[in-house]
């Protein structure tokens, strides 16, 4: 009797585990992942412009991932970075090799949409054919300053319609730089001033803009310096800021170089309050300690709010916060906010489009009104370049800061402001 009930319960349980084999052969198999919509970051990862970018676009991928992903006429389906390096801000790298890069990530990494860069003026300007010949939208958050793009798009629209801009551009911060120095001349009196630009293409355009209406707001230009890039001894133009008696002192560089600049500008005391726009060196949270301290009271501009502490809109803060934790160090330059938002912002058309189709896409962009890190985003619906505005709830913000005491102090515009602007000892008010 025992060895029939043994029998019985050993061949009970081989039946069972026959079934369950069975079972679970036949189960069905799991829902494939969904194909994820891919973002082509052509970026040159050597330089903050570029680095910064490429963490920015990704904080913002990993947050709409894990909030589930984008929502695709009902599919939702995740977003995947691709970054190749297009080393365009390196001196004496041509174009052409960015234009490479560019295609590579369209034939090779199948990218379905264009951001970030490419990251230098010219090669964001060559660039613009590629993306008509592939038909790729395009969100360019970082670099390419020059107003010559957003000009491209509006003279021939139907040809370069792929391409959006999400950052400022340099007519944009040439205003914001005058609205800057109307108050530094009330202020403090100042009416001198002499310009220091990179050779470059957004620094040239600036420069000349600056040049041309700063004798209209009151100001004596006392002279306008061009340096190509990778310069590394600034000395001989320093002295002659100095000789001139210049009160102001314009810098528009986003080489890392410029760092020297200002600590040479210290080291000699030059009295003139430097105001750089842009100022690859000191934008970055590492400048105070890499400059040991000389850095101080150096203006520079972030291009857009939330690059530096700011409470311009709800979603600076947390934006600001959440960089840092990922990545242990403040956001750092121009380009990691609008980087951040870029996603963002192609999430919304995308899911407004129903489709990732480029002329439904562009349809949805051109009709954007999302309020984000540094304001309402929006674009011009001919030349595909971000509305700006002093005010967060009608156009992109921008951010001036000032370092003070270690820290990047926002000082203009008055929305986005934690402080004033101070001066050194040795710059002296003229009333």
């Amino acid at each position: 009797m025992e060895r029939k009930t043994a029998r019985a319960t050993f061949t009970g349980a081989i039946v069972l585990l026959v079934v369950l084999f069975v079972s679970a052969g036949c189960a069905p198999a799991a829902a494939p992942a969904a194909e994820p919509i891919v973002i082509g970051a052509p970026l040159s990862t050597g330089f903050v412009y570029g680095w910064d970018a490429e963490r920015g676009i990704k904080l913002a991928v990993d947050e709409i991932n894990a909030a589930g992903g984008v929502n695709v006429g009902g599919t939702k389906r995740p977003f995947k970075v691709e970054v190749l390096d297009t080393r365009d801000l390196e001196p004496s790298v041509p174009v052409s090799d960015a234009l490479l890069t560019v295609e590579k990530l369209i034939l090779e990494k199948k990218a379905d949409f264009i951001m970030g860069g490419p990251v230098r003026s010219e090669a964001a300007l060559a660039a613009l054919d590629l993306l008509t010949k592939h038909k790729k939208v395009s969100i360019l958050t970082t670099g390419a300053l020059t107003p010559s793009y957003h000009k491209k798009i509006n003279d021939e629209y139907d040809k370069y319609k792929y391409a959006f801009r999400i950052s400022g551009e340099s007519g944009w911060m040439v205003k914001e730089m005058l609205d800057v120095l109307d108050q530094i001349k009330a202020d403090y009196g100042f009416t001198k001033i002499y310009i220091m630009i990179q050779d470059v293409a957004h620094a040239r355009s600036g420069g000349d803009i600056l040049k041309a209406q700063l004798p209209t707001k009151g100001w004596t230009v006392l002279g306008l310096d061009v340096y190509p890039g990778g310069t590394t001894d600034f000395s001989t133009g320093l002295l002659k800021v100095k000789d001139s008696q210049a009160q102001v002192m314009i810098l528009w560089m986003d080489m890392p170089e410029s760092s020297i600049l200002l600590k040479q500008w210290y080291d000699l005391k030059v009295p003139a309050l430097p105001f750089g726009s842009i100022l690859n060196a000191a934008e970055q949270p590492g400048f105070w300690k890499a400059t040991e301290g000389k850095g101080e009271f150096v203006i520079a501009n972030l291009v857009n709010a939330g690059n530096a502490a700011t409470k311009v809109t709800d979603w600076a803060p947390k934006f600001f916060d959440a960089y840092k934790a990922k990545y242990g160090i403040e956001p750092e330059a121009y380009g990691t906010a609008s980087s951040y938002m870029g996603p963002y912002v192609l999430k919304d058309a995308i899911e407004r489009a129903k489709a990732l189709a480029p002329d439904a896409v562009i349809t949805a962009l051109e009709q954007t009104s999302l309020m984000g890190v540094y304001g309402k985003i929006s674009f011009n619906p001919k030349s595909h370049q971000v509305v700006p505005s002093y005010e967060p709830a009608q156009g992109a913000v921008g951010s001036m800061i000032q370092w003070q005491a270690g820290n990047r102090v926002t000082i203009f515009p008055p929305k986005a402001a934690t402080g004033k602007i101070l001066l050194p000892s040795w710059v002296k008010p003229a009333k």
